[in-house]
């Protein structure tokens, strides 16, 4: 069996390398192999060439590289991967150093023992650092939204580890480009009937001046698609 790894990757030359090594060192359960899809989303630093270097390395045989040649966003980055991806599973993983991919096992074991078709990685789960006020409430409000919609009993929604099989993400009409990935897929999978089970995973979060790129807007965006994908089509 192989996970696939979906790294979109924009401005993210200070953190890639880091990234890439840290999911490289984790031993994945089940005899799991990895397979890594790097997508750099038009950036304009040195991210392609970190991640060329380890493409072109013997210990990284796993890494792939895809380029957009402008940026696009999160959402068209995850579907310009999806064709590359053979893996059974595949994951989201942000390029930065927010979450720790040792987290996968803990999705993977929920995944397999229980047979189930997506996991989410819930940051809330758990005590520790959560963010600014902002992004906390912000992020409590969005959730309590798509519970409220979709009958879900999610603690974190926008949460960037999204676990799924690959039969079930690939089925998926995906039609974003931007960080509104989070509330589409969700809605469509809830759509399904699907009840969206989480696991606990660590959160280290970054500040805007460290770089994180998310903004008051997206949330705005994000509760809108989260309307529009209950009550339109698909």
């Amino acid at each position: 069996m192989t996970l696939s790894i979906i790294i979109p990757a924009y401005n993210e030359g200070a953190n890639l390398a880091a990234v890439l090594r840290k999911v490289l060192q984790v031993e994945l359960p089940y005899g799991i192999e990895k397979e890594i899809i790097v997508v750099n989303d038009g950036s304009t630093d040195d991210t392609a060439v970190q991640a060329e270097a380890f493409v072109s390395s013997d210990a990284a045989a796993s890494v792939k590289l895809l380029n957009h040649s402008v940026n696009m966003g999160k959402g068209m980055a995850i579907r310009t991967a999806l064709p590359a991806v053979s893996g059974d599973y595949v994951v989201i993983q942000d390029a930065d150093e927010e979450l720790d991919p040792r987290d996968y096992i803990v999705m993977l074991n929920k995944m397999i023992d229980n047979n189930l078709p997506v996991v989410y990685g819930s940051r809330f789960l758990v005590g520790g650092r959560q963010g600014s006020r902002f992004f906390y409430h912000g992020n409590r409000l969005l959730t309590s939204l798509a519970n409220m919609l979709y009958g879900q009993h999610l603690t974190d929604e926008a949460t960037c580890y999204k676990m799924f099989s690959s039969e079930l993400l690939n089925s998926v009409n995906l039609q974003c480009r931007g960080f509104e990935f989070c509330p589409e897929v969700t809605a469509k999978i809830a759509r399904r009937g699907l009840k969206i089970q989480e696991v606990p995973i660590s959160y280290f979060p970054r500040t805007r001046e460290q770089g994180k790129k998310v903004r008051l807007r997206d949330g705005f965006i994000a509760a809108w698609y989260l309307i529009k994908f209950r009550f339109g089509k698909e």
